[in-house]
């Protein structure tokens, strides 16, 4: 069967013809690119962990020390989505980062040319492989918890219009155990049929996500241990195939699973069980709080021994994209794809409410060093990120504790070196620390290595504000100097505080 015209003609060239190679894709962005035989490869969803596997692929070298890939990174024609595509077509990061690998790998394959982003769909037509990496979201206002498939369902059906026959996608999103054989695999086969194209036309695997955000970025996509699996046997094949090139399967060899059902589980349950034992340790934390003990000194003696060197700790909040919903992942995909309302997760499901509730603890611990009322308090949050050395403020933890500070009648400034905008909040943050003499209140709540290199004495120079350490931010010496100068200071998970 002869492969068809594509039906959805290509916005960005505004044509009717399905674009025929790379190098016409470039000069379409205004650049010169020779003809190259090298194997088309699409990223679809160019945030935090698309960006990364989009530099990781551009990078990928064959036994001649070449590029193997042409990379095309496609997001949607919004305004944040263009946004992403108008970075990486002039070589920078799509977010902020303090990783400069990765900033140095995009910032090669965009001299290169080999790696070219745009909205443009027309994109796929060109692709062997595409990954996928468009945000599934969890809903939460209903009275349980479910999964919000539609925007998933629609990159699924424009890669089965657009891609060619005997390609393959991997969805590396993050989904309920299930996903890829109940909806992609259908959404795809709907498409393929608009095509008058067998269901398995283009090949369907699964491997999750190993973007671990940080100095770490780009390292964790190349230099980390990998699962995968395949709808069929022969896509199981490919993937492994394909990922064996970008990957370093020398030293992080890949495992196969026998089911894409198998290789999503993976990652729901390892997301559970990181957010389980940090809810875990915040009962810890109290009891740390209560009789005086320094529980940051007890896990640093447990975590000597081998078995225990990964024990979580206390801390100002979990937030991010995975943490705060992937433990509930299990259970929607019991109730709505297998039809099992009987299977139940209640270590998942507290885990989730205890870690969202964990900013209220500093809020609290806040109130008692302010004399018990917020009122008129101005507060400086020292990081609104979900976590250190990354500008990511999804969900971040900082998001509850500035609401409800505010609520209680307090003034909240924000600061964080890595974040320019919170779009999630309409507070401004500060990218320069501001004068601490007005300020009743300093919260440390994102361990950034600014804030741990900080020159305490130098900013303070005289203030005495009271402090709240909620993160583990600040160094014993630190700590020591902030008590020897007369500032009232309180920590999570430490039993001092001057409340």
């Amino acid at each position: 069967m002869s492969e068809p015209r594509l039906k959805t003609p290509s916005p960005l060239l505004e044509r009717n013809e399905p674009l025929r190679d790379f190098a016409e894709f470039g000069r379409a962005h205004g650049l010169a690119l020779p003809p190259s035989d090298r194997t088309v490869v699409c990223i679809q969803g160019l945030g935090f962990a698309g960006a990364a596997m989009a530099a990781a692929v551009a990078h990928a070298r064959d036994p001649e020390d070449r590029p193997r890939f042409n990379v095309l990174g496609v997001d949607l024609p919004t305004s944040e989505g263009q946004a992403k595509v108008d970075a990486l077509n002039k070589g920078r990061p799509p977010m902020p980062t303090n990783d400069e690998t990765l900033a140095r790998e995009i910032n090669e394959a965009h001299r290169r040319g080999n790696l070219i982003a745009t909205t443009d769909p027309g994109a796929f037509a060109l692709a062997s492989v595409t990954v996928v990496n468009v945000p599934l979201d969890v809903v939460f206002d209903g009275p349980r918890p479910t999964v919000s498939y539609e925007g998933f369902r629609e990159a699924i059906r424009t890669l089965g219009l657009h891609m060619p026959v005997g390609g393959l996608v991997i969805v590396e999103t993050t989904v309920p155990p299930g996903t890829c054989e109940q909806v992609a695999a259908t959404e795809l086969a709907r498409a393929l049929a608009e095509r008058d194209l067998p269901p398995d036309a283009i090949m369907l695997a699964h491997s999750p996500e190993r973007v671990m955000p940080g100095d770490l970025y780009f390292d964790s996509v190349v230099n980390y241990w990998r699962t995968y699996s395949g709808h069929t046997p022969e896509a199981a094949d490919a993937c492994e195939a394909f990922l064996s090139k970008v990957v370093n399967v020398s030293e992080f060899p890949l495992t196969r699973l026998q089911s894409t059902v198998a290789s999503e589980t993976t990652k729901v349950l390892e997301n559970s069980y990181r957010a389980t034992t940090i809810a875990f340790m915040e009962e810890w934390g109290r009891f740390a709080e209560a009789v005086g003990v320094d529980l940051f000194e007890v896990i640093a003696a447990i975590r000597r021994r081998p078995t225990h060197s990964n024990m979580r700790q206390p801390g100002f909040g979990v937030g991010g994209y995975c943490l705060t919903k992937d433990p509930l992942l299990a259970e929607i995909a019991g109730r709505e794809l297998f039809g099992r309302d009987d299977l139940a997760f209640p270590f998942s499901t507290q885990a989730v409410d205890i870690n969202r509730r964990m900013p209220l603890v500093s809020l609290r611990r806040a109130e008692a060093l302010l004399g018990g009322d917020l009122r008129d308090k101005t507060i400086l949050l020292m990081g609104v990120s979900y976590r250190n050395d990354v500008g990511d403020t999804r969900n971040s933890p900082a998001e509850i504790f500035v609401r409800q500070a505010q609520t209680a009648g307090a003034n909240v400034l924000c600061h964080d070196p890595l974040v320019t905008d919170w779009p999630e909040v309409d507070v401004h943050v500060a990218s320069e620390l501001p004068p601490p003499d007005s300020i009743d209140l300093v919260v440390f709540a994102v361990s950034h290595r600014e804030y741990t290199g900080l020159d305490l004495s130098s900013w303070l120079n005289g203030s005495r504000p009271a402090v709240l350490d909620a993160n583990n931010v600040l160094t014993s010496a630190q700590h020591q100097f902030l008590r020897g100068i007369g500032c009232k200071l309180g920590a999570i998970g430490r039993g001092f505080s001057d409340a």
